[in-house]
């Protein structure tokens, strides 16, 4: 295992020796993703959670933890358990990137739809998850808008019954028009509208602050305008998607508006490192340090 200058004893912060963060010390619960902090504590995945638990984060999130093996997840929850490191959101279903599917009202896509969702059931149960990330794909230039949203919440009040007797929630994810450009949800309002639609307390929003910040900016006023349907946040600076502070996104006033408000949830760090290196790990954590709201 890689041997990181971070650790609970202390860090060399630029050239001398600090205490580290105490553990369960920030006031936000911040979800590192597999790979974050390879340099630093290994590839092996349990290596990590252990090291992301160590630095004080008690949350985690893995999009692909539906393809892990069986046996890879329940050693994961093993140790979320041990650590109190709590699940964030992995990836549901199969996400259309090019071609329409639940927009288009095909019955086979929704089909193949659902059948993803009970399988994510299975491996929320598996996991000790609560929130799944849903993407209803791409738009259907050949029908109007209404009769696509129509569709996109057909599918969604029907996978949502799958969810409900679990107490499991799929969180919508609006993507931006740059890095994925024709996709049918792609603003905080939309799925505020579609939430509302569904009716569901297993169907709410994923506001990806990063996406917002391109896609429509006022990212405070939308957070407040949306509030109640929100479960889930993820995190990236913009521009390059790497962490708070890089870019232009004032994650401070941001941060300590969410914690203001009283939110409880996850915020996931779906973002790169804006350097290689153990020492651009090091820079990921000073960088929550830093942009963390106080109490």
């Amino acid at each position: 295992m890689a041997t990181s200058t971070l650790s609970m004893t202390g860090f060399s912060f630029f050239g001398q020796t600090q205490k580290a963060l105490p553990k369960n010390q920030f006031q936000l619960k911040y979800a590192p993703h597999i790979g974050m902090f390879r340099e630093s504590a290994g590839e092996d995945p349990i290596a990590q959670l252990h090291f992301m638990a160590d630095q004080g984060f008690t949350a985690f999130e893995d999009n692909g933890m539906m393809d892990r093996p069986v046996e890879m997840q329940l050693a994961m929850a093993r140790v979320m358990k041990e650590r109190k490191l709590e699940m964030g959101v992995f990836v549901a279903h199969k996400i259309y990137w090019d071609s329409p599917n639940l927009a288009s009202g095909d019955k086979d896509k929704r089909t193949e739809f659902l059948e993803h969702i009970r399988k994510a059931t299975e491996v929320a149960k598996r996991v000790g998850a609560t929130w799944m990330t849903v993407v209803p794909g791409h738009t259907d230039p050949k029908l109007s808008m209404g009769y696509q949203t129509a569709h996109v919440v057909e599918s969604l009040k029907q996978a949502a019954a799958i969810l409900e007797p679990h107490g499991l929630v799929m969180v919508l994810e609006p993507l931006n028009f740059r890095n994925h450009p024709g996709l049918f949800l792609t603003e905080s309002p939309q799925a505020y509208e579609i939430c509302k639609a569904v009716a569901s307390p297993s169907c709410k929003i994923l506001f990806d602050i990063y996406h917002q910040q391109i896609q429509e900016g006022n990212l405070i006023p939308n957070i407040e305008t949306c509030w109640d349907e929100i479960a889930y946040f993820q995190i990236g600076d913009n521009p390059g998607r790497n962490e708070p502070t890089t870019g232009e996104i004032n994650y401070q006033n941001v941060l300590k508006f969410i914690h203001a408000k009283g939110f409880t949830g996850i915020l996931g760090m779906e973002h790169g490192n804006s350097m290689s290196g153990i020492s651009g790990e090091e820079a990921v954590i000073r960088a929550y340090i830093e942009v963390d709201p106080r109490s």
